[in-house]
């Protein structure tokens, strides 16, 4: 298990822009949140890899800033999108790849499309199979707008798509689902790859670690059980923390609480 942050924290800093500030603040894994597709090439792209190998950074996962196309293209019932949306995510395989990361994550469709559960299941797991042609694992995230914020639409994922689906547990996002984050661990745990974190109160969702009062050490016990082995990615909305170096702050933070729960 290793901690990291996401550039998404410092949206809308441009991509390569948040990887720098949270390589210069010495934080080693990181999720990347591509936020247009001519940051996968040129001279932008370029600067992300030297940042990357400047730093010594393992990139754990992308995250795409299409996501909310993913309900009109690759869920409807219209192929021509579909095939066009998967080809663009092949761009985004061939690059974490090339990287050495190994999760791309998904949202889905948003609930009110009203997409039928079979074409979902369809839909993700030719997405799962294409990414796996590149090393690379789609994982599901807990979205509360999406149908991914139903407990019992994910396990039927997991049940009917067996070993060919993982999970993204996103804290916020359950706790804005209304579902407890065991409830979820117990559903799915043994096919979640990968974490957002955050810390919570009676007035906030999303808080800096530490800023708030979820016991992180009931967590780490369950990741334990279930021998989890993936990354614990600090996301924060910008609106969220003060300054650039409440993100590090967070990181250490939660690096301290899993040391000290070793101990």
């Amino acid at each position: 298990m290793d901690i990291g942050a996401s550039t998404a924290c410092l949206y809308p800093l441009e991509t390569e822009k948040a990887l720098y500030e949270l390589a210069i603040r010495d934080i080693k894994n990181m999720e990347i949140f591509i936020n247009s597709v001519d940051e996968l090439d040129s001279e932008i792209y370029a600067d992300i890899r030297k940042t990357i190998a400047d730093y010594n950074i393992s990139v754990k996962s992308f995250h795409p800033f299409s996501s909310p196309m993913e309900s009109l293209f690759l869920f409807s019932d219209y192929q021509r999108r579909t095939d066009y949306l998967i080809d663009m995510y092949k761009r985004y395989f061939e690059r974490l790849s090339e990287l050495g990361a190994k999760f791309f994550i998904l949202h889905g469709a948003i609930i009110s499309s009203n997409v039928p559960d079979d074409r979902y299941l369809e839909r993700y797991l030719k997405l799962y199979r294409t990414a796996q042609e590149f090393g690379v694992t789609v994982l599901q995230e807990n979205i509360s707008y999406c149908k991914s914020c139903e407990l019992d639409f994910l396990k039927k994922m997991s049940r009917e798509l067996g070993d060919e689906v993982r999970f993204v547990l996103d804290t916020k996002q359950a706790r804005r689902s209304k579902v407890d984050v065991y409830d979820f661990l117990d559903a799915v745990g043994d096919k979640v790859a990968h974490i957002h974190i955050s810390d919570c109160d009676e007035k906030g969702d999303c808080l800096p670690i530490g800023k708030g009062k979820f016991c992180f050490e009931k967590l780490f016990a369950k990741l334990e059980e279930l021998k989890f082995d993936g990354s614990m990615i600090v996301e924060l909305y910008r609106e969220n923390y003060t300054s650039y170096d409440d993100l590090k702050d967070s990181v250490t933070a939660l690096q301290k609480k899993l040391d000290d729960y070793r101990q």
